[in-house]
């Protein structure tokens, strides 16, 4: 069926929704703690300008994948545009990517549950105990099958989105507008590599371009509208958390970001135990579980394709194992990681991943190869803008390098 470009076809709702999702998650949970120090408007400034990079790189990602008539993936573009190093770069920054991210989750969800039972039910267990229990479900699920992740998602993304709109329906009822007026430009873009992250579904381009049937237009859509959400989610939720938390003597957000904690330790600290923080622990444990099943399945498929491994049962045991156990360690050795590993994912691998190599990709086919001529589709600007990206991208990385 023909639309116009103004309309949106069910794939493209569907894409939409499905990029909204990819980015909307635990990072939420660290955005609050990094840019509480630069201040609320700075905040949105920096915010805006990771949504407009992070778009752009997507559409010159976009650009590369059409380049190619079959579904390629991103390892599969860089081998294809840069040869045999490309594959090996975002190969090793893929296990850097997922890795990063898994330890981030695995590490805020065992602090959430050991509170969770400490505050509830006056049970002490150790994070790293509430943590395995997690994993241990997370891999009976991928061994499952797909069918029962898809269910259990749809059930935990359902809690994810209530809470979110009572959090900031009641909690939005007590911001302080003075508390929001607070700002310094100077320490606000060390909070950047996070930002960037939150906005990275650049894994998805392959999958969505095969969705809807190599259209590039409702492609453009896709990215532009379905980036744009998250932006929106972001600065509510900044309003509402800045605007709950006092900047006062006792340095709540400092203490917090110190010790590698979340948005939600910073409401307790700062108001006590009450209903906001209630629903605050509820949606952090959503988001976070929600973000972490997610990555999960998407490595333990990228793993089984990289290393041929069949997904019988026997497989998925020993790929569940692979994805899941390392990272736990980890997070039992480091249990106040969080925000260092949210950093170090968005600061390092999501910078260079989805940042440096869309545009290294698309210099070589517009510039060094005719692999451009292939495709009728070209993301807006020439070297200049592709440049511009690669000076941002290590902009990126020296501010993550000095944090």
């Amino acid at each position: 069926m023909n639309t116009s470009p103004s309309q949106l076809t069910g794939s493209s709702v569907g894409g939409i929704l499905l990029v909204a999702g990819c980015c909307i998650g635990a990072g939420m949970l660290g955005l609050p703690i990094l840019s509480a120090l630069g201040g609320f408007r700075p905040s949105i400034f920096l915010f805006t300008l990771s949504w407009l990079f992070m778009s752009f790189t997507a559409l010159l990602l976009l650009e590369v994948n059409l380049w190619f008539k079959e579904e390629v993936s991103i390892v599969s573009m860089a081998e294809r545009t840069l040869g045999p190093v490309g594959k090996i770069v975002a190969w090793s920054l893929f296990l850097f990517l997922f890795y990063s991210l898994i330890v981030a989750y695995i590490s805020g969800s065992g602090q959430l549950i050991s509170d969770f039972l400490q505050q509830t039910l006056s049970i002490g267990v150790p994070s790293w105990l509430g943590s395995l229990v997690l994993i241990s479900i997370f891999a009976s699920f991928i061994c499952i099958g797909m069918h029962v992740v898809d269910l259990f998602n749809r059930l935990l993304m359902g809690g994810l989105i209530f809470t979110y709109i009572l959090l900031v329906v009641l909690g939005g009822m007590h911001v302080n507008p003075d508390l929001l007026t607070r700002q310094n430009w100077l320490v606000a873009p060390f909070a950047f590599p996070l930002m960037v992250i939150s906005f990275g579904f650049h894994n998805l381009i392959p999958s969505l371009t095969s969705y809807v049937n190599r259209n590039a237009k409702e492609m453009k859509k896709i990215i532009l509208i379905g980036s744009f959400l998250p932006l929106l989610v972001y600065v509510v939720w900044e309003w509402v958390i800045l605007g709950l938390i006092p900047m006062g003597e006792n340095e709540t957000f400092r203490t917090v970001l110190d010790s590698g904690e979340m948005a939600t330790t910073a409401l307790q600290r700062a108001i006590g135990h009450s209903w906001v923080v209630d629903i605050a622990h509820y949606f952090a444990f959503f988001a976070i579980v929600t973000s972490c099943l997610g990555v999960a399945m998407s490595f333990v498929d990228f793993l089984s394709d990289a290393l041929n491994i069949k997904k019988s049962f026997s497989g998925k045991i020993f790929l569940s194992f692979v994805v899941l156990f390392p990272p736990w360690i980890f997070a039992c050795l480091f249990p106040h990681i969080f925000l260092l590993a949210l950093n170090y994912a968005g600061g390092f691998g999501a910078v260079i991943l989805f940042g440096i190599l869309p545009a290294a990709m698309v210099w070589a086919g517009r510039y060094i190869y005719p692999i451009a001529q292939s495709s009728d589709f070209r993301a807006a600007g020439g070297k200049s803008a592709l440049v511009f990206v690669m000076i941002g991208s290590l902009t990126i990385i020296f501010l993550q390098i000095v944090g």
